[in-house]
């Protein structure tokens, strides 16, 4: 599996100046990232000042899953590892992907340290029995896939205000791509902004898109709208209204 070198660490931002020293702090120096931002705070500038090297920072406008498939365009290494601003990776996490068995796709749970620890315990043992039902439940959090299955698939379906990641994943399960969960591969939350707003809303909304998409049946139009997921207090605003696929990694 890959080194350190051969990963590029992708990450969407907008207003995480709160979060993104954390974030930085738990990245190794030999991984580069790719940063792409929407901020109206100081999250470009600590990016700049506290990573110089190995980091390219994207000013953009976006959506969330539009900022994923840019930077993932703008990433030169044989993987990519999505993730959020507002985690850090395990102490472990990166001599762990270097142990990984050859796949295509790798992901691990998200856990806390403080608030919500149950609701993210829980989450992932629900990741890890979906996936051994041949149904893998990766986050956008914590993934990890080649260049080669992310470009075979098209990247990112643009049309997705969220979900994206899921839906991602499927994709890529079904063009063959051999995935896998490792529950010692994990990133830990650092904030927890959405649960705040509702932990049962917030499950539902997962669980319901997810099985509108994997079931086939949402309806288009549905697909562009987050269903007021988002909001001022989350990283990303209103869900984007973009059709079809952008480039992969050149």
């Amino acid at each position: 599996m890959p080194s350190l070198a051969d990963v590029t660490v992708v990450v969407p931002t907008r207003n995480e100046e709160r979060n993104i020293s954390r974030f930085l702090n738990s990245l190794p120096e030999e991984v580069a990232l790719v940063v792409v931002d929407a901020s109206t705070d100081a999250t470009p500038a600590i990016v700049r000042r506290e990573r110089p090297r190995r980091t390219r920072v994207i000013l953009r406008a976006s959506g969330l899953t539009e900022a994923r498939q840019l930077g993932a365009r703008h990433a030169r290494t044989p993987w990519l590892l999505f993730t959020d601003a507002d985690v850090a990776f395990d102490t472990g996490y990166f001599a762990r992907v270097a142990e990984l068995p050859a796949c295509d796709l790798a992901y691990g749970p998200k856990l806390s340290r403080d608030e919500y620890r149950r609701y993210y315990q829980w989450f992932a043992r629900g990741q890890r029995l979906l996936h051994a039902l041949g149904l893998p439940a990766a986050s956008g959090s914590n993934l990890l896939v080649s260049a080669r299955a992310f470009l075979a698939v098209d990247g990112f379906d643009l049309a997705l205000a969220c979900n994206e990641d899921s839906e991602l994943v499927w994709r890529i399960h079904g063009n063959g791509g051999y995935c896998v969960f490792d529950p010692d591969l994990v990133v830990w939350a650092t904030d927890h902004r959405r649960l705040h707003r509702g932990v049962v809303a917030k499950t539902a909304h997962t669980l319901a898109r997810c099985a509108l998409l994997r079931t086939g049946v949402m309806p288009r139009r549905w697909r562009s709208h987050a269903w007021g997921y988002w909001s001022d207090s989350a990283p990303y605003g209103a869900g984007q209204k973009r059709a079809g696929r952008a480039s992969a990694p050149g």
